[in-house]
């Protein structure tokens, strides 16, 4: 940690003058604020991340035309100084802020915004991660510096939320197409990755630590520290001891139990926030390109819709709650989380924990137990990085057990799932999504269309992990991408929603609350969102990155305490709109990591 020193010089005076000549004063030392996290970051690159900690970095890079407000997560203007929408309804005018530069000197100008939603409707993998926001846009203009223009096939409710970081086109211009793919967007020969946010990204050691300087001439002012650091931990408890020891000042998605031990240590707060993320066992309903071609290795038991659903009936949810998340958040069943509460839909009917009726969904598919007890065996992977994943899985594999089916655990890391899940070679998993306060993205995982894809001989992931593919869903899916009556598109999302439940693409587990803990003898300022009860950072934005600051020897340090989020708060915060995964800012989907509190 760094501590203000001030420094005395001593000197004697003889007859007013100084008998010693001053010497130069030294640099202050650099205030560093460090970040414990418990998944690396899987990529610097945003077309290629995908994990919550990702976005995070880019949130702190690069600049986007919209943000949401710290107080209750309206879109609210960053980039985009101001924005309207056409009389005709045809297109969309982004005023952007005159003045802004790169980081290596470079005028930011409406150009290079063009350049970027352009790359994306014309590109393929660069649609991966941010398709769902140009699927209505034919194209992007710069019709002066500071004016973009996005031309729009239909009216659209997602245009104030268009959670895409703007890149330099004199950077991004040499990446064509195939080296997206494999491209790092890490520091070269001590050069800092080219951006305009409030941090440069200067170096980053996979698996150990990434480290940004702040950008002291960043247009809403400059960060008061120097450095900003994300350390990699390989489990909690090593996090949260690095935090009582002052090695780290801020803990990240921790482990209930690895949270409550810090409640009450000397110097540290702790923090307990409703949160917008969800966690699940997801099936393998089988596994097929966009285009319908069959790919993977999944059972043939989990096309079978009555099979999914007797699974999910043998998950006890509350046990989850109670025994993996030590409290800290409520059981789960369906994609939009309650924090969102206009858009949140509880199903009539809900998949209760109910081993009788799951033997008899079993029995009536048709997969009658042998003479040993069984009826068939799946595979179900977990996270490595997540011992909440672990827990949760091995919970689930006694309960299958009860019902016939004789289910194998295995760990792996989350970069190698990722890649397992895009080529269809599994049964199960465990993991989860953070969803924004736009529902579009979230909704368009379980259309047919983000299936995986083919790039020549290569199969490459898109957004869907449960190979979900229902046309009735993906109609539902235009209409509400096309409607901006905020009540009607509510009540589209909750449709697909049930939709989506009653084919148990997912077995929703939980709902997790945001879990943890800071220096606050040592920091302060913090911006929460929504205010006052929300999160401190990963947020819709990077509002506490530009408000906090190191405690100074005249302020007291913050006696700790645990928090929660009031929901009905948070149901005033959605007024307006509704969620991401989908669309708003940055932590943007994705998914949660490390704990049991992951995947954006």
């Amino acid at each position: 940690m760094h501590h203000f020193v001030i420094r005395a010089l001593t000197f004697a005076l003889a007859g007013g003058l100084l008998s010693t000549p001053l010497s130069p004063t030294p640099a202050a030392p650099k205030v560093t604020f460090t970040i414990g996290i418990q998944s690396d970051v899987d990529s610097t690159n945003p077309f290629t991340g995908i994990v919550v900690e990702a976005y995070e970095t880019y949130a702190l890079m690069y600049d986007y035309l919209t943000t949401s407000s710290a107080k209750d997560v309206s879109p609210q203007p960053s980039l985009a100084e101001s924005y309207s929408e056409a009389p005709d309804k045809k297109s969309w005018t982004y005023k952007i802020r005159a003045g802004v530069k790169w980081s290596d000197g470079q005028p930011l100008t409406a150009r290079d915004a063009a350049y970027t939603f352009n790359r994306i409707i014309d590109g393929d993998f660069e649609q991966t991660n941010y398709g769902n926001y140009v699927a209505n846009i034919d194209k992007a203009e710069a019709t002066d510096d500071t004016t973009l223009v996005l031309h729009v096939k239909q009216p659209t409710p997602i245009m104030e939320r268009l959670a895409v970081p703007i890149l330099p086109e004199h950077v991004w211009k040499d990446v064509d197409g195939k080296a997206v793919k494999s491209y790092a967007n890490e520091p070269e020969n001590g050069q800092p990755v080219v951006g305009s946010g409030p941090f440069q990204l200067v170096e980053r050691r996979k698996g150990q630590y990434l480290r940004f300087a702040a950008n002291k001439n960043y247009w809403q002012g400059a960060p008061k520290f120097d450095e900003l650091v994300f350390r990699v931990f390989t489990n909690a408890d090593a996090e949260a001891q690095a935090l009582v020891r002052g090695e780290i000042d801020f803990a990240y998605d921790l482990q209930s139990n690895v949270f409550n031990s810090l409640k009450d240590k000397p110097g540290v707060t702790t923090r307990s926030s409703e949160y917008s993320g969800f966690n699940e066992i997801a099936f393998n309903t089988g596994a097929a390109l966009a285009d319908g071609t069959p790919i993977g290795d999944g059972h043939e038991a989990l096309k079978n819709k009555q099979v999914r659903l007797a699974i999910s009936h043998a998950i006890d949810r509350q046990t989850l709650v109670d025994r993996v998340l030590n409290g800290h958040g409520s059981p789960g069943d369906t994609f939009i989380p309650p924090v969102y509460p206009l858009l949140h839909h509880t199903p009539a009917a809900p998949q209760n924990f109910d081993l009788a009726k799951a033997n008899q969904l079993l029995d009536a598919a048709g997969y009658a137990k042998k003479a040993d007890g069984t009826r068939f065996a799946l595979r179900l992977f977990a996270r490595q990085e997540s011992q909440d994943s672990q827990s949760t899985a091995e919970f689930v594999k006694s309960w299958l057990k009860e019902i016939g089916i004789d289910v194998t655990v295995k760990v792996m890391s989350e970069d190698t799932l990722t890649e397992v899940i895009g080529q269809g070679d599994y049964d199960m998993f465990e993991w989860g999504w953070v969803v924004e306060p736009d529902p579009d993205y979230q909704m368009s995982v379980f259309t047919c269309g983000k299936r995986s894809y083919k790039d020549g001989d290569a199969i490459y992931a898109d957004l869907s992990d449960s190979f979900y593919c229902n046309p009735a869903y993906d109609e539902l899916y235009e209409q509400q991408a096309g409607e901006t009556d905020q009540a009607k598109r509510a009540e589209l999302a909750k449709r697909m929603q049930q939709m989506v439940h009653d084919d148990a693409a997912y077995a929703i587990t939980y709902y997790y609350n945001d879990l943890v803990a800071y220096r606050s003898d040592r920091w302060t300022g913090f911006t929460p969102q929504p205010d006052p009860d929300g999160s401190l950072l990963f947020q819709y934005g990077v509002h506490s990155y530009l408000t906090m600051a190191p405690v100074t020897a005249t302020e007291k340090p913050q006696a700790a305490s645990s928090s929660g989020v009031n929901g009905a708060l948070i149901g005033g915060i959605v007024a307006g709109v509704v969620v991401l995964a989908g669309a708003a800012f940055l932590v943007t989907r994705r998914r949660s990591s490390a704990s049991a509190d992951d995947r954006e």
